[in-house]
């Protein structure tokens, strides 16, 4: 039987990215979105429900959304759910279901991108291809998974600026 594990979320920031470098200089980036659903109830009431959702990206892609996002942002994320598990200070298991970016795009109008018109309209595009060296004060301890980033990571040469 075939496995499936996509996601595909339109939303806004609900906090700054933070960015932060593993021991081996690869970026990450982890952010929070939240998605608003509206519906009519049968007598006719209005009613909205906000789905909070963390995410988190890496290598270029984690250091772009970092650059050009900020709280409040629309944006669109293609990824996959990653289970994170560990055992709390109280000795309490505990468990949080987060978004791994594997693409994302930009929304709005160039006017909506916090006084920045250089940002690109699509994710994981840079004409840059060096790999920048972390700064000491933004080296951090590696997180829980592996720190290779995610494997389907690809540039796109041909953005037209």
């Amino acid at each position: 039987m075939a496995n499936l594990n996509k996601v595909f979320l339109i939303g806004n920031l609900t906090r700054d990215p933070e960015l932060r470098y593993t021991p081996s200089g690869t970026a990450v980036a982890d952010f929070g979105m939240a998605m608003n659903r509206r519906w009519n109830r049968p007598g006719g009431e209005t009613r909205e429900e906000t789905c909070f959702v963390d995410c988190q990206a890496w290598a270029r892609s984690a250091e772009v959304i970092s650059e050009y996002c900020s709280k409040g942002r629309p944006i669109f994320i293609e990824g996959r759910l990653q289970l994170d598990q560990w055992e709390g200070r109280d000795g309490q298991k505990r468990s949080k279901l987060r978004v791994v970016v594997e693409n994302f795009q930009f929304l709005g109008s160039r006017g909506d991108r916090s006084g920045n018109d250089r940002a690109p309209q699509r994710g994981g595009t840079s004409p840059q291809r060096s790999s920048p060296k972390p700064a000491p004060e933004q080296q951090q301890d590696a997180p829980q998974s592996d720190d290779s980033g995610d494997p389907s990571y690809q540039v796109d040469d041909d953005i037209p600026f």
